[in-house]
């Protein structure tokens, strides 16, 4: 039975994922992972990205305008689909996406770790994040997070594991992504991930390793432009995928995962799987 995890970086630029994570492009070197460029939605704000990168669908469908308009969203799901074809899903994230593809709104209590069977998430672990600013920003350890989505492989066998974090993009915000501080930050995530890759390959996961969004110059996205909506895609799998210069869609995400899955793409995801 194939798995498969989703790890999503809020918020880092394509040039610097190839410029300062040295251990996935020492995988990809090896041959162990390959890399390619993906695009976001417009708009290339956070929460839309979000809902677009598991329904398939752009932010004109699922009407997800921006941070403010987070709801349940009614649409066919990677989550959902997956459930109902008998497979164990895991999200480690913000509480954004258990809202989007769970339910809202978000109850710290009630939502902030859940383990439901007949749930589009099976095995929920949440954060808030609230009280962000760019003084606190109110983001969890990184090293948490991976070891709770590793907790969920090892101990609920999840067949398909998602985690966000924020931590990128909330330091891009504050120092943007040309400066000391931010070449640090990515070098520091960078080596953080990789004894958690490893492991999850070690386990059998195919795992991908990519953004929602990139950031550009002035700490932004949401708009157009290279730096706001390109952003790398490593994938740890042996899936036939497009030549090396193809820039990847959004939108085919959703879909490929499904795919890969040997799980029915809904018909609301019309982008082309890139996964064969």
């Amino acid at each position: 039975m194939r798995k498969l995890l989703l790890i999503i970086l809020d918020g880092v630029p394509y040039a610097n994922w190839r410029r300062l994570f040295g251990n996935l492009e020492g995988w990809v070197q090896s041959g162990e992972a390959r890399v390619w460029r993906m695009r976001a939605v417009l708009p290339s704000t956070s929460a839309s990205c979000y809902a677009s990168i598991h329904t398939g669908t752009p932010p004109q469908v699922h009407r997800v305008w921006g941070n403010e308009y987070i709801r349940r969203l009614e649409l066919p799901d990677v989550f959902s689909e997956l459930s109902k074809a008998g497979k164990k899903t895991g999200a480690v994230a913000h509480s954004f996406w258990s809202e989007f593809f769970n339910r809202a709104p978000f109850d710290v209590v009630r939502d902030i770790e859940y383990d439901e069977p007949e749930s589009p998430i099976t095995h929920g672990r949440f954060h808030t994040m609230t009280g962000y600013g760019n003084i606190n920003q109110m983001t969890p350890s990184d090293v948490d997070l991976f070891g709770t989505l590793t907790r969920l492989c090892e101990y609920k066998g999840i067949d398909y594991g998602m985690l966000h974090t924020c931590t990128l993009d909330s330091m891009g915000h504050r120092f943007y992504h040309d400066s000391e501080e931010m070449d640090h930050a990515c070098y520091v995530m960078d080596a953080m991930l990789a004894p958690w890759v490893h492991r999850w390959r070690a386990q059998g996961y195919e795992v991908i390793v990519t953004a929602d969004h990139g950031q550009d110059a002035r700490g932004h996205h949401g708009g157009t432009g290279e730096l706001q909506q390109d952003f790398a895609f490593y994938y740890f799998g042996d899936a036939e995928m497009p030549s090396k210069d193809t820039v990847l869609d959004q939108l085919a995400l959703a879909p490929s995962i499904l795919t890969r899955m040997g799980v029915a793409v809904p018909d609301s995801m019309k982008a082309k799987p890139f996964f064969t």
